[in-house]
């Protein structure tokens, strides 16, 4: 774990983080290390029991951190998280639309309606109010700011185990590039990470469901590995940092080069 030694040089030093999906995996990990690098963090997520240990974990490093239970689902529970952040640390700086869920892989015809439904109130509907939320909260506090979306490089190219997980993602990068032109001009960014296969809960469960699913991908990573949660952070924290000023309405690849 990143301990903090002077914050006040980090690379979000003096800034105010907005996460969601912060309980665990690349969340979690975004968490540690935004604080690390000098940012006051809220954390949000719909398990308060991983929020309270990362949180914990972020305070015994040093850092400033807290929580909020938030339902990507919940229109109501999004605005409500991020006007949290503005109660508790008076502005609102840099946000990372982290939170996402998953379904069965499958091909087209297999998808239950209801796991459509879900995946798109969750994985686009969900980062659309959060990025509405948020662009509301630093134009009011901040005045300028910068927002990265979790996207997927299975969102890319065909995705045929997981058609309904891609199809949401890849609306995810055109709602971040359109954003970032709607909103350039006032001085908030907006950019996508698109990580490939990452050790996170996610994967773990597609494993269960399609067993020899990370031994299938690692061939075809020129890194010849999968990711640690923490180098998927590491490029949302430079995105969202001020050594990024000139970067908008990218989807930056995080993969390994699985698609160079």
């Amino acid at each position: 774990m990143h301990t903090i030694d002077d914050i006040s040089t980090g690379l979000l030093a003096g800034k105010v983080a907005f996460i969601t999906g912060a309980g665990r995996g690349i969340g979690a990990a975004a968490a540690r290390l935004f604080a690390a690098e000098g940012a006051r963090v809220l954390l949000a997520a719909r398990t308060e029991e991983q929020l309270k240990t990362v949180t914990e974990e972020v305070r015994a490093a040093g850092g400033t951190a807290d929580y909020t239970v938030c339902d990507l689902a919940d229109a109501g529970s999004v605005r409500a998280a991020v006007d949290r952040v503005v109660d508790l640390y008076g502005r609102l700086d840099v946000a990372f639309n982290n939170g996402a869920t998953i379904t069965p892989p499958g091909p087209v015809d297999e998808v239950a309606e209801a796991d459509f439904d879900h995946l798109y109130t969750v994985n686009l509907k969900g980062p659309w109010l959060a990025m509405t939320a948020e662009v509301a909260a630093i134009r009011a506090t901040a005045g300028t700011g910068a927002i990265v979306n979790n996207s997927s490089v299975g969102s890319l190219m065909g995705n045929p185990e997981l058609p309904a997980y891609g199809a949401m993602k890849r609306a995810v990068n055109s709602l971040t590039e359109s954003a970032a032109v709607t909103y350039g001009p006032e001085g908030i960014r907006v950019n996508a990470i698109a990580p490939g296969g990452t050790m996170t809960e996610m994967i773990r469960t597609w494993e269960r469901h399609s067993p020899g699913l990370v031994e299938r991908l690692r061939p075809r990573i020129p890194l010849g590995r999968t990711a640690d949660p923490e180098e998927i952070a590491q490029a949302a924290a430079w995105l969202l940092s001020d050594r990024a000023s000139y970067v908008t309405g990218t989807v930056l690849r995080v993969d390994g080069g699985a698609r160079a």
